[in-house]
């Protein structure tokens, strides 16, 4: 089964912050990060529940995953029938969702 991925407007704005960050050191660097984040994301269109049920879940009410990006980014997602959510990125040095 194919999985439709939405990236919600949180999810989009995180990226485009540490895009902005990585830039003011390396504008290349920063475009090498983005295109693989969503080279990443976009690979949860197949077998989405490979990854393993964040934190945050239990929090939240709900099964919310987690897709580890270049070992400091979380990938934060859940999975509705034949659709990905995406809900934020995040890095690791920064606490679990409440």
């Amino acid at each position: 089964m194919v999985y439709r991925v939405r990236i919600l407007p949180g999810a989009l704005q995180d990226a485009r912050n540490y895009y902005e960050f990585i830039a003011d050191y390396s504008p290349e660097i920063a475009v090498k990060w983005f295109e693989g984040l969503f080279e990443v994301v976009n690979s949860l269109s197949i077998m989405p529940k490979r990854c393993p049920i964040a934190p945050e879940a239990d929090l939240l009410g709900q099964e919310i995953r987690c897709l580890v990006y270049q070992k400091f980014y979380r990938i934060l997602y859940s999975i509705d029938e034949n659709v990905v959510r995406i809900y934020h990125i995040r890095h690791t040095s920064q606490d679990f969702m409440a």
